[in-house]
C-alpha cells in the first residue's frame, strides 16, 4: 500500500491502513478498511491483499462504494456494532470466512470497520499448524485493529518464498514453517528447531529478537551467510488487554497483556535475487560504457569533417558537411545521456537544450538568433529520443538557413507539450515566410525529407510547416511511449 494512498487517513486509520500489508501476508488473508456512509452503504478506504498467496480481489477496491449486496456482513456489523464471523461464499473462488471487527475511536464509537477475510481452503491449512502460531496470527490481527503496526509498514513484504518461526515469551522456538525449516538447513541445522532456545542459533536472529522486544518495533536486517544472502524481518506480537486475556495469562501461564507474547521472525533467500541484481549492473555498466564510447567516436568523426569543411573551396560543399556534422552531433547527444542514464529513458527536453546550444555555436559571424526551449520534462525511449534529435536538429537548421537567409536578428521558440497519450513538439521563428507554392509533400531540401520520413516511419506521427504569428511554425506530434518504472513527463 502506498503512502500516497494513505494520505487522506489520519490517525488511528492511518495506523490501521500502515499495518494492513503485513497482516494480509501472514494471515494469508484480504483487509478491507471501510467506512459507513449509511445504514446501506460503506465505501472502501484502504485494502491489502496478501504477497504469500493469490488475493481474492483482482482489482483494486479502494474509494468503490459497497452496498448490502456486495457487504452484507460489513453492513450487519455496522448495524449491532459488534465483530461477526461469518462464511460467505465468494463469486467465483471457493468460499471465505469473513471477519468483521468495528474500529471504535477513543469515546468507543464505531468510526470503520476492518474486514479480515480468508478463504476456508487457507483457514484449514492454518489450522493445522501449531496453536502457539494460531494465537499469534490472532494477535496479530487484533494489534493491526488497534493501529499497533503503523511501523511495520517499513518493511518489505513477506512473499510466498519466505519462511517463518515463531518465538515465544520464553524465547523458544514454537514454530518453524516448512520453508523456514529448509532455509535454515542450508545453513546446517538439520535438526528440528522446534523446543529449541534461540540462543541455540548461531545467526543474528536471537540479537534482532531481542532488540524488537526491547523497542516493541519491527526490525529487518541483510546479512550474508557463508555464500548465502539472507533477509531477516522481526516482529513482535503481543496480546490484547481484556479481562478473558487476563484470566488466560494467570491460568495458563501465557504473557501479560501488553507485554510480548513472541515474536515473528521472517526469513528470505535473497541469495538469487543479488546475483541477478549484480549480473544486471554489470550489463548496465557494460552498455553505458558502449554508449559512451560511440559518441566519442561520433564526436572525432565530427571533428575530421570541420576539417574536410574546412578546407573544402566550393560553398556547397561546405554547407553540405556542416549538415552532415550537426546531424552526426545530435546522435552523439543521445549516446551521451544514455551513458549516463541506466535507466536507458532520455529527457527530451534536455536533449532540445544541447541542440540549442551546438546550434548557436555554428551561426554566421555577426548573427544575433535569441533561442528558447519551454514546456515540462518528457521521458522517452532511446529509439524515439534520437528521431526526435534528428527532427529538432533538421528544423532548426531550416529556420537558420532559409528563414533568416538574409537576416541579423530573430527568434527561435521550442516548446514541448505533454498532450497525455501524446507527444508535441513545436518550432518557431521569426524569419522569412514560406513561399506560397511550399508543401512538405514535396520536400524542398533533404532536411525537411529526413524530418518527413522521421516523423512518418519512426515515430508514427504527423508534421506540419506553416506560416503562422508573424513566422513560420513547425509541429510535430507523435503517440507518446510508456517506460516501465518512469512517469514519462514531469516538471523539473
Amino acid at each position: 500500500m502506498s503512502e500516497g494512498a494513505l494520505g487522506s487517513l489520519t490517525g488511528l486509520l492511518r495506523d490501521i491502513a500502515r499495518g494492513m500489508p503485513i497482516t494480509a501476508d501472514l494471515s494469508r488473508s484480504d483487509l478491507l478498511l471501510v467506512r459507513p456512509m449509511n445504514a446501506e452503504q460503506v465505501v472502501v478506504i484502504a485494502q491489502a491483499q496478501p504477497h504469500s498467496i493469490s488475493p481474492l480481489y483482482t482489482e483494486s477496491l479502494v474509494n468503490r462504494i459497497l452496498t448490502a449486496r456486495d457487504a452484507p456482513v460489513i453492513l450487519d456489523a455496522w448495524r449491532r456494532r459488534r465483530r461477526l464471523r461469518v462464511h460467505r461464499e465468494f463469486p467465483g473462488a471457493a468460499p471465505v470466512m469473513q471477519d468483521v471487527r468495528p474500529i471504535r475511536d477513543k469515546t468507543g464509537e464505531v468510526i470503520c470497520l476492518l474486514s479480515i477475510e480468508t478463504s476456508l481452503i487457507q483457514l484449514e491449512r492454518h489450522r493445522q499448524r501449531h496453536r502457539s502460531f494460531r494465537r499469534a496470527i490472532e494477535w496479530l490481527k487484533a494489534m493491526c485493529a488497534r493501529g499497533e503496526l503503523a511501523a511495520s509498514a517499513e518493511l518489505t513484504p513477506f512473499g510466498e518464498a519466505d519462511g517463518v518461526l515463531l518465538v515465544d515469551f520464553q524465547r523458544r522456538i514454537t514454530y518453524v514453517s516448512g520453508i523456514a525449516n529448509n532455509l535454515y538447513r542450508r545453513l546446517g541445522y538439520m535438526e528440528d528447531l522446534r523446543g529449541r532456545r534461540l540462543s541455540y542459533l548461531g545467526t543474528c536472529d536471537r540479537e534482532m529478537a531481542l532488540a524488537a522486544i526491547e523497542k516493541r518495533a519491527p526490525l529487518e536486517q541483510v546479512s550474508d551467510q557463508g555464500s548465502q544472502l539472507y533477509v531477516r524481518k522481526v516482529l513482535p506480537v503481543w496480546p490484547p488487554s481484556t479481562l478473558q486475556s487476563r484470566l488466560g495469562g494467570w491460568l495458563f501461564r501465557r504473557p501479560r497483556p501488553g507485554v510480548v507474547g513472541g515474536v515473528l521472525i521472517m526469513v528470505h533467500d535473497a541469495t538469487e535475487e543479488r546475483r541477478k541484481r549484480e549480473e544486471l549492473q554489470v550489463k548496465t555498466t557494460m552498455i553505458q560504457e558502449v554508449h559512451h564510447r560511440v559518441k566519442n567516436n561520433l564526436q572525432t568523426i565530427a571533428a575530421v569533417l570541420r576539417m574536410q569543411t574546412r578546407r573544402a573551396k566550393d560553398p556547397g560543399t561546405q554547407q553540405a558537411l556542416k549538415e552532415a556534422i550537426n546531424r552526426i552531433l545530435s546522435v552523439a547527444v543521445i549516446h551521451e545521456f544514455l551513458s549516463l542514464d541506466e535507466n536507458q529513458s532520455i529527457n527530451v527536453r534536455d536533449v532540445c537544450q544541447r541542440i540549442v546550444g551546438q546550434t548557436r555555436e555554428v551561426l554566421v559571424p555577426g548573427q544575433q538568433i535569441s533561442f528558447s526551449v519551454d514546456g515540462p520534462a518528457i521521458y522517452l525511449p532511446s529509439q524515439q529520443a534520437t528521431a526526435c534529435a534528428l527532427i529538432i536538429n533538421e528544423l532548426m537548421q531550416n529556420a537558420l538557413e532559409h528563414g533568416f537567409e538574409n537576416k541579423k536578428r530573430g527568434e527561435v521558440r521550442l516548446t514541448l507539450t505533454d498532450n497525455g497519450d501524446e507527444v508535441g513538439i513545436e518550432i518557431w521563428d521569426d524569419g522569412n515566410p514560406l513561399p506560397g507554392d511550399f508543401s512538405l509533400d514535396i520536400p524542398s531540401s533533404l532536411g525537411l525529407q529526413i524530418v518527413r520520413s522521421l516523423v512518418q516511419s519512426d515515430l508514427h506521427g504527423q508534421v506540419t510547416l506553416e506560416n503562422r504569428e508573424q513566422g513560420v511554425t513547425a509541429v510535430v506530434t507523435f503517440p507518446k511511449a510508456v517506460i516501465a518504472g518512469k512517469s514519462t513527463a514531469g516538471s523539473q
